[in-house]
Parts: structure tokens; sequence; C-alpha cells
């Protein structure tokens, strides 16, 4: 029996694929966690991994967190998703993309790819050169589609709002102390959403001319990645890459409440269970940060249907994302569970596990 089969994150994957193509280089796992409700869609990340068991944990992990992040979005797509391993340079050619193309049309439809980490815009446009099955490709404006980046963005500062307003009773983000880590796309789009909002902001990136340069432009401060889980503020939002949130970073934690764009944000989901008994709010990240995919399905769904892509409906969605929100909090108050095991259990009921 393959080793992965007995990782806790396998969870009935209804196909995991193994992709190389010897031409061009690639090296690549596609997986499907389930198409319950409909083809399963999730981005691509492009990354080097010093051991490929590790690869294999990131593409289970994610897929599964597309299937939840489609599912409570309201979204009629499952979940999957892919990762290209890269070499330690971090080369990526034409030839490896048109490959992974072809690999993705050989899902004949059940697999819809669209840009994560380490992917762009153009490389998707590439990709679809090969195939149908891709979302995120440039867009016309008032149109869905394209960077899902600012989107996502969108979606996690309306659910900070919310957790701000839930567990601190404050119907305003002015002076109120987030900490973003992170300032790619999505973390400098939610800091500079709340910054407009008069909050007050930390900010940190592993690049630290970039934290400089955002805390700059918004009268932030910046610090160094290794700092910001241990600033004292009222929101610390992760918005880099997942499992922070482990038994070392939750006890650096000096916050009220948890929200931000990072996939996987839980180390283990156990770890939950620790956020909680410490009174942290934490938002489940595949439900605050599904503005993006929101975004770049609807735009698949669009084109496969011949229908127009008014952005103003994906606005309308990803507004929705606090409702949800409230609704697993209003249930962890009421039961005593935390938040991630709440949100679990109403994603799994929703495709049928």
């Amino acid at each position: 029996m393959p080793a992965f089969w007995s990782e806790p994150d396998w969870d009935e994957h209804e196909r995991v694929e193994v992709v190389h193509d010897r031409a061009s280089g690639l090296t690549a796992i596609i997986a499907l966690h389930s198409t319950h409700l409909g083809p399963a869609a999730g981005g691509t990340r492009f990354w080097h991994y010093d051991d490929p068991a590790k690869a294999m944990r990131d593409a289970l992990r994610l897929s599964r967190g597309m299937s939840y992040k489609n599912a409570m979005a309201g979204l009629p797509i499952g979940g999957g998703k892919a990762v290209v391993l890269l070499d330690k340079t971090g080369r990526k050619t034409q030839a490896m993309l048109h490959a992974f193309g072809d690999a993705v049309e050989a899902f004949d439809g059940r697999y819809v790819t669209a840009e994560d980490v380490g992917a762009t815009e153009d490389d998707m446009v590439t990709i679809h050169s090969r195939t149908q099955h891709v979302c995120g490709l440039p867009a016309d404006e008032g149109d869905a589609g394209g960077d899902p980046g600012p989107f996502t963005a969108m979606g996690i500062y309306h659910g900070i709002k919310a957790a701000i307003a839930h567990k601190l009773g404050k119907e305003t983000t002015k002076g109120v102390h987030v900490a973003v880590q992170g300032c790619g796309s999505v973390g400098s789009g939610v800091a500079r959403l709340l910054a407009k909002d008069g909050a007050q902001l930390t900010l940190s990136d592993i690049d630290e001319k970039r934290a400089a340069a955002v805390a700059e432009e918004l009268g932030g401060k910046a610090v160094s990645a290794e700092q910001v889980m241990g600033v004292e503020c009222d929101v610390f939002s992760p918005n880099a890459l997942g499992a922070i949130l482990d038994d070392e970073g939750i006890a650096r934690l000096d916050c009220a409440i948890v929200a931000g764009g990072a996939n996987n944000q839980l180390a283990r989901p156990e770890h939950g269970q620790q956020l909680h008994d410490r009174g942290i709010m934490y938002a489940p990240d595949y439900v605050i940060n599904a503005g993006g995919i929101i975004n770049v399905s609807y735009e698949y769904l669009c084109r496969r249907e011949g229908t127009s892509c008014d952005i103003n409906e994906v606005r309308k969605r990803i507004a929705q994302i606090p409702a949800r929100l409230e609704e697993i909090w209003r249930e962890s108050d009421a039961s005593g569970r935390p938040s991630n095991e709440v949100a679990d259990a109403m994603a799994q009921k929703l495709i049928g596990r």
C-alpha cells in the first residue's frame, strides 16, 4: 500500500495522479478530493520541495481544503489541487506548462486549474493553449476572472470586519490593531483596505523591503517575519504559507482573533482546539479566503455556459462570506466546539461525506 494512503490528509480522495513528462522535465501531482458538487476546481502551486513527500502532503491538504472552500462558498464545483515540483532554481518553462496543460486536459473536465503560489496569469494563458479547463484568465474590465488576489483580499477584509464585530463588539475597524503576516498580492490588499478604515497596522514579509515599503505607504509599522506572530494586537492575519498555527506558533500569539488568507493555517486539526482553549477566535481559512475562487470559478462557469460574467455578481457572492462565518461562530459559541470543527462538519455534509 502506498505510504500516503496512511496520511491523515488522504481522506478518501477520489483520484491522485503523479505526472512526469521526461521531455519537459515536468513532475506534478494532481489531486481530486471530491467531485460531489461538480468538477474539482483548485489552483496549481509551483514550488520547490526538498522532499517529494511534502509535495504529496501539500496536494492532499490543499485539495481537501478546496472541496470545503467551494462547498461553503455555495459554488457548483468540487475540490482539487495540483502542485508542480520545481528544482532549487525555481525553473519553469513553456514546455513544462504545455505538458501540464496536457495533463489537465487528460482529466476530461473533471479537474479545473487556476493560479496559486508561484503561478501567474501568463502561465494560465499558456496552460489554456492546451486545455479549456482553466480559470483565472485575463478579463475585460467589468468581467469576472483575472488575478484572484484582489478578490481574495476583499473577502478577507469583509471577514475581519465581521470577526471584530463578533468578538470585540466593534462596528468599525478604526483604531483596531491588525498584524498582517505576508505582504504579497493578498496580504497587501487586505492591509490597504484596512488602512482606508483607519486600522492600526503592523506588517511583515520574508522580503523585509517589501514589508517596509507597504508599511511606509500605509502609515504602518514593519517588523521581521520572526517577530510578527508575537505582536500584541487585536487581529493576527496570516496571509503567507500555511501550517503556522502549531504548538509553538499558537503559544506566541497575543491576539483575540486569527483571520487571514493563508491556506491550511492549522498545522493539525487539534490546533483549532488549542486556539479555542486560549479564547482566540479563529476564522476558518477556507471560508474567509474564498473570494478568489468565487471570482475565477464564476468566470469559468460563465465561459463554459456562454453567458456574461458581470463582476458585480462576484462582489455580491463575496459579500456573503461574513454571514457564513457568523453561522460558524454562533454554532461554536453555542456548542463549545472550536470553529474549525464546526466548519468542517458543515462542509463535509455539503459534499455528502
